[in-house]
């Protein structure tokens, strides 16, 4: 049965979100119909207001959520009316050559699947009866959401769904782009520039392998207060202790192992570049804007041996990735409380994108 209730609109480039009673339809075969419990507000969101992710309006946003299925279509039987479940905004078909090959998380569903459902339609209509597009195809900033069932991932329903929301988007990229991408042994020395949601979790990963020197650099000194919490061991604030390239040169002598970069700028993937050593690892994990580019000197490759790699979706392997980051969670060793900084309301959206942009929370999460 179609359901009416409340979602988070982006109808216009560098305009605020707008929050409206929209219509989801029910869901078809191997669909499932959610009831949104919490939805994370993630910087990629706002990515796609400003143009940064460029991805038509009106748009319904959100793919950081966590839920409890309240309809299931012809055909699913791998979850049940009632289950809580975290979505995960890669769908993971399961049969094309990177879900075959052991990297759903390139899955050729996932890439076509950004603005609607895996076959090309919307499940969404605003009150005038136009249709919207969803957000990485799950379109999950909303009271309800109807999504295909290679989305949802069943869950252990005594965790919160605050922290279980985060798990689906940024919890998975800084996690797992330290511990499945990169492969972070203990005792490695870690650099990650930028310490929002997703650098957060970086830093908690580098902790998690064991990295001896595990070094946050930001702009804000709130947020490096934030990075002492999840981990890192020292903090640079380029604004007032200098150069950051020097600053790592001077805490590990020759370079880091691995450095991470988590905002999406030429200017710090190129800068994570030079802070690692001969033969050391740099990580894309940040969305840059389609017209970024970076010039990197060329003479010095062969000698160095350096590595320059990007970072989907922390290397997820959802079905796999999800439980274990639980399970790290339950037994105390994996921080998710402790990102949730600010909750807002849906009706609040409009304030928690503005949040969002000062860079005033580590998270925020709207709660239903």
């Amino acid at each position: 049965m179609a359901k009416q209730g409340k979602a988070v609109i982006h109808r216009e480039l560098n305009k605020p979100v707008v929050v409206e009673e929209v219509t989801f339809e029910s869901p078809r075969r191997d669909e499932v119909m959610l009831k949104i419990e919490a939805c994370g507000v993630c910087h990629s969101d706002l990515s796609v207001t400003n143009g940064t992710i460029p991805i038509p309006p009106p748009l319904v946003l959100g793919h950081e959520a966590c839920g409890v299925v309240e309809e299931v279509g012809e055909g699913v039987s791998e979850v049940s009316v009632g289950d809580r479940v975290v979505v995960s905004w890669i769908p993971m078909c399961g049969k094309c050559r990177y879900c075959a090959g052991g990297k759903p998380q390139l899955c050729d569903m996932g890439a076509r699947a950004a603005f609607t459902l895996q076959d090309g339609t919307r499940r969404l209509t605003d009150a005038s009866g136009a249709e919207l597009n969803h957000f990485a195809g799950v379109a999950v900033m909303a009271e309800y959401a109807t999504l295909h069932k290679d989305n949802v991932i069943p869950i252990d329903p005594s965790i919160p769904a605050t922290g279980a929301a985060l798990v689906g988007c940024a919890v998975m990229t800084g996690v797992g782009a330290v511990l499945n991408t990169a492969h972070v042994e203990a005792g490695a020395e870690v650099v990650v520039i930028g310490s929002g949601g997703i650098g957060l979790n970086a830093i908690q990963g580098a902790a998690l392998a064991g990295a001896e020197k595990i070094i946050a650099i930001d702009l804000e000194d709130k947020k490096l207060e934030f990075a002492r919490t999840f981990g890192a061991t020292h903090t640079v604030n380029p604004s007032t202790d200098g150069d950051a390239v020097a600053a790592v040169m001077g805490l590990t002598g020759d370079g880091a192992d691995y450095a991470f970069e988590c905002i999406g700028l030429a200017a710090t993937i190129t800068q994570a570049y030079s802070c690692i050593r001969k033969g050391g690892t740099a990580v894309v994990v940040g969305v840059s804007k389609p017209t970024e580019t970076i010039t990197l000197g060329t003479f010095m490759m062969p000698f160095q041996e350096k590595t320059l790699i990007g970072s989907m979706y922390g290397s997820a392997r959802p079905r796999v990735d999800f439980p274990r980051l639980l399970s790290l969670y339950q037994c105390g060793r994996l921080k998710l409380d402790e990102l949730v900084t600010a909750t807002y309301s849906i009706d609040d959206a409009p304030r928690a994108f503005e949040d969002l942009e000062k860079g005033a929370n580590a998270r925020g999460v709207i709660v239903f």
